[in-house]
Protein backbone atom coordinates (compact mmCIF):
# COMPACT_ATOMS: atom_id res chain seq x y z
CA UNK A 1 0.00 0.00 0.00
CA UNK A 2 1.37 3.40 -1.02
CA UNK A 3 0.50 6.64 0.71
CA UNK A 4 -0.51 9.53 -1.58
CA UNK A 5 2.27 12.10 -2.22
CA UNK A 6 0.19 14.91 -0.73
CA UNK A 7 0.90 13.37 2.70
CA UNK A 8 4.67 13.17 2.14
CA UNK A 9 5.55 16.03 4.51
CA UNK A 10 3.42 14.57 7.31
CA UNK A 11 4.87 11.10 6.75
CA UNK A 12 8.38 12.58 6.73
CA UNK A 13 7.71 14.31 10.07
CA UNK A 14 6.19 11.13 11.50
CA UNK A 15 9.12 8.89 10.56
CA UNK A 16 11.82 11.47 11.33
CA UNK A 17 10.39 12.30 14.75
CA UNK A 18 9.84 8.64 15.56
CA UNK A 19 13.43 7.70 14.77
CA UNK A 20 15.00 10.77 16.34
CA UNK A 21 12.96 10.49 19.55
CA UNK A 22 13.77 6.77 19.75
CA UNK A 23 17.51 7.31 19.29
CA UNK A 24 17.82 10.40 21.48
CA UNK A 25 15.73 9.00 24.32
CA UNK A 26 17.92 5.89 24.30
CA UNK A 27 21.15 7.88 24.33
CA UNK A 28 19.97 10.23 27.07
CA UNK A 29 18.56 7.39 29.16
CA UNK A 30 21.91 5.60 28.93
CA UNK A 31 23.82 8.77 29.86
CA UNK A 32 21.67 9.84 32.79
CA UNK A 33 20.27 6.56 34.17
CA UNK A 34 22.96 4.16 32.99
CA UNK A 35 22.67 0.74 31.44
CA UNK A 36 20.90 -1.10 34.21
CA UNK A 37 18.40 -3.95 34.41
CA UNK A 38 15.64 -1.35 34.02
CA UNK A 39 17.28 0.38 31.04
CA UNK A 40 14.78 -0.79 28.44
CA UNK A 41 11.71 0.15 30.49
CA UNK A 42 13.23 3.56 31.31
CA UNK A 43 14.09 4.06 27.63
CA UNK A 44 10.58 3.20 26.46
CA UNK A 45 9.09 5.50 29.09
CA UNK A 46 11.33 8.35 27.93
CA UNK A 47 10.47 7.60 24.29
CA UNK A 48 6.72 7.58 24.96
CA UNK A 49 7.07 11.05 26.50
CA UNK A 50 9.49 12.41 23.89
CA UNK A 51 7.74 11.38 20.69
CA UNK A 52 4.54 13.41 21.18
CA UNK A 53 6.77 16.48 21.52
CA UNK A 54 9.07 15.55 18.63
CA UNK A 55 6.32 14.98 16.04
CA UNK A 56 4.74 18.44 16.14
CA UNK A 57 8.21 19.98 16.56
CA UNK A 58 9.36 18.40 13.29
CA UNK A 59 6.11 19.48 11.59
CA UNK A 60 6.84 23.07 12.62
CA UNK A 61 10.62 23.15 12.20
CA UNK A 62 11.14 21.16 8.97
CA UNK A 63 9.79 23.87 6.63
CA UNK A 64 12.01 26.47 8.31
CA UNK A 65 15.05 24.22 8.04
CA UNK A 66 14.30 23.56 4.35
CA UNK A 67 14.23 27.34 3.70
CA UNK A 68 17.45 27.91 5.63
CA UNK A 69 19.19 25.10 3.73
CA UNK A 70 17.88 26.43 0.41
CA UNK A 71 19.32 29.84 1.24
CA UNK A 72 22.68 28.37 2.27
CA UNK A 73 23.13 26.22 -0.82
CA UNK A 74 23.45 27.00 -4.51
Amino acid sequence: MKIPKKYASILFAFVMSLLMAFIMSGVLTALFAGITAQFFSHWMSAFIHAWPVAFPAVLLVAPIVRKVVANLTE
